[in-house]
């Protein structure tokens, strides 16, 4: 176990193949050396970009293994496992403690809009299955569709010893701030608050662009040039209405890392228009 995560993290895609319907396991090797050659620090498995969400647990668990089996050392793995049930979310946990991943974050569950008892009791079940393994908290309201209380975190702290901090991918930086405790390490997931994050206390940045555009996000967190942050917001203005997931695919495929640009349905990949806008990129 590395400790507690560190710098640029890629929130890299998961290779389908079959049209969606199955892991390409063998693009998972060449995909973390690609990551780990562009400069991150490691990578978060099945998060949003990877279509965590629509795969099954035994595929998330198979994930987890292929990106631990193929990493350089020192190179961190760090385990999404936010699911819609506590159950699947404590069983994906639990594998990523017992496989030897180097932390686990959860999302708050979508669809019903949970209150602070039932949040509190997932996310500690959910920390409790991973220790002693550093848990973070993944607030996104854009995903879950209702914030995480900072009553919930703050009391998650105080009770469950293994809680190191959160990744925050909400917007503007104002729904950001909230989220920046003492005692807790906060990781940006919008790239273009990277910079404002960092000066305001974050540590680091968990990346979707990250799992395409690696060098990039490494240069906005290691060395926070301007450069490299009009680089980002230029990125996310031009893919704003595309899905991620399929975007990074292509780019990854037209670099020869994947070997397919399948996603998982009911996500569609590009069309050829939107496959020229990319490549355009």
């Amino acid at each position: 176990m590395l400790g507690k995560l560190h710098g640029a993290i890629a929130a890299t895609v998961t290779p389908l193949r079959d049209g969606g319907r199955s892991l390409d396991e063998a693009s998972v090797a060449p995909l973390v050396r690609f990551l780990a050659e562009g400069g991150m620090d490691g990578v978060l498995t099945c998060g949003t970009t990877g279509e965590g969400v629509l795969l099954s647990v035994p595929e998330r668990r198979r994930m987890t293994e292929l990106c631990l089996e193929s990493r350089p050392s020192g190179f961190a793995v760090a385990v999404h496992a936010g699911a819609q049930t506590t159950a699947d979310t404590v069983a994906l946990a639990s594998h990523a403690r017992e496989a030897g991943a180097d932390a686990v974050a959860v999302i708050a569950p979508p669809y019903f809009p949970l209150d602070e008892r039932e949040l509190f009791d997932h996310f500690r079940n959910a920390a409790v299955a991973c220790d002693p393994l550093p848990f973070y908290i993944y607030e996104f309201v854009g995903r879950s569709g209702y914030p995480v209380p900072i009553p919930v975190i703050e009391r998650l702290r105080d009770e469950v010893p293994n809680l190191a901090g959160l990744k925050v991918s909400d917007t503007p930086f104002e729904a950001v701030k909230p989220y920046l405790l003492d005692g807790l390490d906060v990781f940006i997931g919008f790239e273009p608050l990277v910079l404002e994050g960092l000066a305001a206390g974050a540590v680091g940045a968990v990346s979707g662009l990250a799992s395409a555009w690696p060098e990039v996000t490494a240069e906005l967190v290691h060395r926070k040039t301007d450069a490299a942050d009009a680089r980002v917001k230029a990125l996310r203005e031009a893919l704003r209405d595309l899905s991620l997931p399929a975007v990074a695919k292509q780019v990854l495929l037209n670099e020869g890392v994947l070997a397919h640009a399948d996603v998982r349905l009911p996500l569609r990949g590009l069309t050829p228009e939107e496959r020229g806008r990319v490549a355009s990129l």
